[in-house]
């Protein structure tokens, strides 16, 4: 019986703390939303390792196929951030590289122009720095600018 008095104490507890917590964001939350329209999130990563160790690609090599081949399919913006991942290549090795992850946002209706301006992308920077793949993630977004 303590042990129910002891867990409803500190239920009880954790409520009234995150109620106050919570209040704001209720508050918050009756507010009108922005008017957002229906984009599509779409996020590449781009290693910079070549297979055999050969020597990666460069900040200045990566710049000019940004320049070249993604913006002038995607000009109105996109962002870069540069990150560290990993992942098992074709012959079960873990590869730890410097990457590049590039996010574009275009509208829904967009998305079947979009898919082939991305894979044309992927298969370029793939086939131009020897890489096995160029990873890709889509997200159904609302955004509005």
């Amino acid at each position: 019986m303590k042990i129910h008095t002891r867990a409803g104490l500190l239920l009880g507890c954790g409520l009234a703390v995150t109620g106050a917590a919570l209040a704001p964001v209720v508050v918050a939350a009756d507010a009108p939303a922005a008017s957002r329209d229906a984009y599509v999130e779409s996020t590449l990563y781009f290693g910079t390792e070549r297979p055999g160790g050969g020597t990666p690609v460069t900040e200045a090599q990566f710049q000019r196929f940004l320049d070249t081949q993604v913006t002038p399919r995607f000009p109105d913006g996109l962002t870069v951030d540069t990150v560290r991942g990993q992942y098992r290549d074709r012959f079960g090795a873990i590869e730890k590289e410097r990457s590049y992850q590039v996010i574009v946002l275009y509208p829904a209706g967009g998305a079947p122009a979009a898919d082939a301006k991305l894979e044309s992308i992927r298969r370029r920077y793939e086939k131009t720095f020897q890489q096995e793949s160029v990873g890709r993630v889509d997200e159904a977004v609302r955004a509005s600018f």
